[in-house]
This record gives C-alpha cells, sequence and structure tokens, in this order.
C-alpha cells in the first residue's frame, strides 16, 4: 500500500459534554468512493466545536492511490467504520451517523445491523443503487480495465477540491455495487431518524438511490432537505454551512434525554 496523502488524514475529536448539555454525544462521518476525509472533514470539525465527540476515517485503499483501492473492497470499508462506530460507542452515551455518497450505505448498513444503538443518520447524497447501463459489465469488465476516468470533484463552488482519485478502479467499484443489493433487502431493519441532504444537481448518484432508500426503510422520521446550490460533494460546496448546522440541530434532537 502507498503512503496516505497528507490530505487523507482522519479526524478524531473527543467529546466535550459542557457544550452539550452534560451528555457525551459521538458523531461517526464516512467519506464516499474514491474520495477521502478532507471531504467530511470540515463538517467533522464543525461538530467537534459544538461539542460532539467526532470519528472521520479513512476508509481502505482511499488517499493514497487508485491502484491501491482496486485491492480493497466493501468488506474492508465497512469494517472501518465499524470501528470507528465501536470506539465512539464505547466512549458516549448515544452515536449519530453520516455519510457522503458510499459513505452514506455504509452508514445504512450500520443502522440496519444495529438498530437499537444508531440514534440517527445523516446522509449526503447516499448512494444504494445506479440506473447507468454501463455497469452491468462490471464483472467482466474490471478483468480487463483496471480504471474508468474518475468521478472525484463534482463541486459547484469555484476552486472547491475534495482530493479524490482522477480514476475510478473497477474492480473497487465492483464490490461497491454488489453490496448495495444486500443492503437494500435489509432497509427494512433501518428504524433510526434519517436527515437526507439531496442535491437537485449530482453528476454522481441519480435519483434512484433516495427513492429506494425513502420507500425502504422503516424510519417514521425522514426528512429530506434540498440542495439547491451545490453538486454531489455537497460537503464542500455551496449549500456545506446549511448542512453543518441542520446536522447538529438533528443531531442535538436525535440523542436528547427522555427527561430533557
Amino acid at each position: 500500500m502507498s503512503s496516505a496523502l497528507p490530505t487523507a488524514a482522519p479526524f478524531s475529536a473527543p467529546a466535550r459534554p459542557e457544550l452539550t448539555g452534560g451528555r457525551s454525544i459521538g458523531v461517526l462521518l464516512s467519506h464516499g468512493f474514491t474520495g477521502s476525509p478532507a471531504s467530511m472533514r470540515p463538517w467533522g470539525e464543525s461538530l467537534a466545536e459544538r461539542g460532539y465527540a467526532v470519528e472521520v476515517p479513512r476508509l481502505p485503499g482511499h488517499g493514497t492511490t487508485w491502484q491501491d483501492m482496486n485491492t480493497t473492497t466493501w468488506a474492508h470499508w465497512y469494517a472501518e467504520v465499524s470501528r470507528s462506530f465501536e470506539k465512539l460507542a464505547g466512549d458516549n452515551e448515544s452515536v449519530v451517523v453520516g455519510g457522503l455518497s458510499m459513505g452514506g450505505g455504509l452508514a445504512l448498513r450500520l443502522a440496519a445491523d444495529h438498530p437499537d444503538r444508531v440514534a440517527g443518520l445523516v446522509l449526503v447524497n447516499a448512494a444504494v443503487a445506479t440506473m447507468r447501463k454501463d455497469v452491468l459489465a462490471l464483472p467482466v469488465l474490471k478483468w480487463v480495465v483496471p480504471s474508468f476516468p474518475g468521478i472525484a470533484n463534482d463541486i459547484k463552488k469555484p476552486g472547491g477540491q475534495e482530493y479524490g482519485y482522477i480514476r475510478t478502479p473497477l474492480r473497487a467499484a465492483h464490490s461497491m455495487m454488489q453490496n448495495w443489493k444486500p443492503l437494500r433487502a435489509d432497509l427494512a431493519r433501518v428504524t433510526a431518524p434519517i436527515l437526507f441532504f439531496k442535491s437537485t444537481e449530482d453528476h454522481v448518484v441519480d435519483p434512484l438511490s433516495m427513492e429506494l432508500i425513502r420507500s425502504g426503510v422503516s424510519s417514521t422520521d425522514f426528512t429530506v432537505r434540498a440542495l439547491e446550490n451545490s453538486y454531489h460533494v455537497a460537503t464542500l460546496d455551496n449549500d456545506a454551512d446549511a448542512i453543518y448546522s441542520e446536522s447538529a440541530d438533528f443531531i442535538a434532537k436525535v440523542t436528547a434525554s427522555p427527561a430533557g
């Protein structure tokens, strides 16, 4: 494996209960496919300033080279978010999980596997499916062509930079899409409140994912927030501040003690 780039460093911050009503609240934020913690760090820092314990892990194979990523799978990425989740759960009273794109899919997987331990979900342009027909060739194509042109940096804001790969590793992409089907089958196990940020113009994830998530989960609290001025990587785009502040309000709401 290659060395991680400085921009891909994970982010971690301890809880400051004095800012959150005396309770320790954890938040796990997962970046997306071919991305890195760089796309989530400002969001994580914003939540840490509000007193939340935050973990932004670097998923295996990310933040180095796309060739590295082609040696990793969904199982590796899920194991890393699970490790961060267990750390937060062990140190805090409640944990909220958030994710961008594939990170949103990993967040949903956690919530399906631990419905009694995930206090809430914050999803940003989450991906669990695609309408693209070219992906049907991936099972064969991944052995012939190692990569396609990248999907990173779909940002409307001038100068926005997510520091993602310029190539899409096809073996890794196939692993992600193979794991979407069992995830969709288990969405009914998700009961946590959901705040879903959806860019009205997204050049990476099509509307099918949100439709399947909304119809598939058992969550009775499901709020969709349209982002009118951002593309796919909305966590770094023009609507980023709204994501930071509204997610903080949501986290406070879903982790409030019954007496509070």
